[in-house]
């Protein structure tokens, strides 16, 4: 049986209930109205219907979108499964802050949320360093990076609610700040190596069928990685059977930070979108602790580490484009963000056969 869960995780789990099943309905019945041949907009159709459910009405009208990157360290980067050190972590979450001439952020993910108009919210989740002050900097750490998974848990059920519950409060500040899509994102080195522990564990697989290149190494360092997660799946730290420990045991500060994020989303009833790997594996451990959380995510495009497309599978989620991404930070999350605001649109403003005054309605005689 798995261990109680903490007061206040419990209530932010409770919190969570499904989509509004009314509203998918009567979406789905204006689709088939919509002024198009049935089924003419494909994948975006069943995306309204979706998001019609999450925000409990017919017309979906999502609006703002906000980045939430955490950021943190992982121990088992003293195993050498990167192509960069962990240094790079710090660097990055400078990038992420730093004063450019439009004021912003110099990293993919804002770029391209600068182009979306999207919020990037920044969090310190366990960088293994002493971060300089930064307004824009939300502190969360409470350890500098976690312990190596490969030897011993990597954090413990304190450190892992901690995290999972300072993601949940960024993320009220995002929906405070008008946000109704929320992309979780990450940095951190070796954190694939994490998420491919984690994914193993849930999925109930071997280290080699999900375990990726990462940062890109090459084939031997790839073998040794996959020995990394072996070990550290042999060690038999976790059950899935209980999410959370399972999370401590091999999981990293920022995916806790994004598990949280994902779950005060959906007790909030609002949109998630899922980027890529690490999210996924944040997603796994949030469903496995909410199931109805599913309702809520919203997988962007397929990310090419290898144990992607098993994540989406168990989730039961279908991507909505194949870039060859693996970068992380959210980026493929805002590249999606446009398409689920269209979906919505489309559902919201698009006129039925009848407004229209078209012939041609489904079900009508013909002229």
């Amino acid at each position: 049986m798995s261990p109680a869960l903490p007061p206040e995780l419990a209530a932010l789990i409770s919190a969570i209930r499904p989509a509004d099943a009314g509203a998918r309905q009567a979406a789905q019945e204006r689709q088939t109205q919509l002024t198009k041949p049935p089924g003419a907009l494909g994948l975006l159709e069943a995306l309204s219907v979706r998001l019609a459910g999450v925000f409990g009405t017919p017309r979906p009208h999502p609006r703002g979108v906000a980045v939430m990157v955490a950021a943190g360290d992982h121990g088992v980067a003293e195993e050498k499964v990167s192509a960069f050190p962990q240094a790079v972590t710090q660097a990055m979450v400078g990038n992420f802050l730093m004063t450019v001439p439009a004021g912003q952020g110099g990293a993919a993910v804002n770029a391209l949320a600068r182009n979306l108009g999207a919020e990037v919210y920044v969090m310190d989740a366990g960088v293994a360093a002493t971060l300089p002050d930064h307004p824009a900097l939300v502190r969360a750490a409470v350890r500098r990076g976690t312990r190596n998974l490969r030897r011993e848990s990597a954090m413990t059920r304190e450190e892992t609610q901690s995290l999972i519950l300072a993601g949940a409060a960024l993320a009220r500040t995002a929906i405070a700040g008008g946000a109704d899509l929320l992309i979780p994102g990450e940095m951190g080195i070796a954190n694939t190596t994490a998420a491919s522990a984690l994914t193993a564990r849930m999925l109930d697989v071997g280290a080699a069928a999900v375990t990726g290149r990462g940062t890109g190494i090459d084939d031997v360092c790839l073998a040794h990685k996959v020995q990394v997660v072996q070990s550290a799946l042999d060690r038999g730290g976790s059950d899935p059977r209980d999410p959370l420990g399972t999370l401590a045991d091999l999981g990293g500060f920022e995916i806790a930070a994004m598990t949280g994020m994902m779950l005060q989303a959906a007790a909030s009833r609002r949109a998630v979108i899922v980027d890529g790997f690490v999210e996924g594996a944040a997603a796994l451990i949030g469903v496995a602790l909410a199931p109805a959380l599913r309702d809520f995510l919203f997988p962007a495009g397929l990310c090419a580490e290898i144990g992607h497309a098993a994540q989406l599978r168990s989730l039961g989620l279908v991507p909505l484009f194949d870039l060859g991404l693996r970068l992380g930070e959210g980026s493929g999350g805002v590249l999606a963000a446009p398409l689920l605001l269209g979906a919505a649109a489309t559902l919201r403003e698009m006129q039925t056969f009848a407004e229209a005054g078209v012939p041609g309605a489904p079900g009508a005689p013909p002229a």
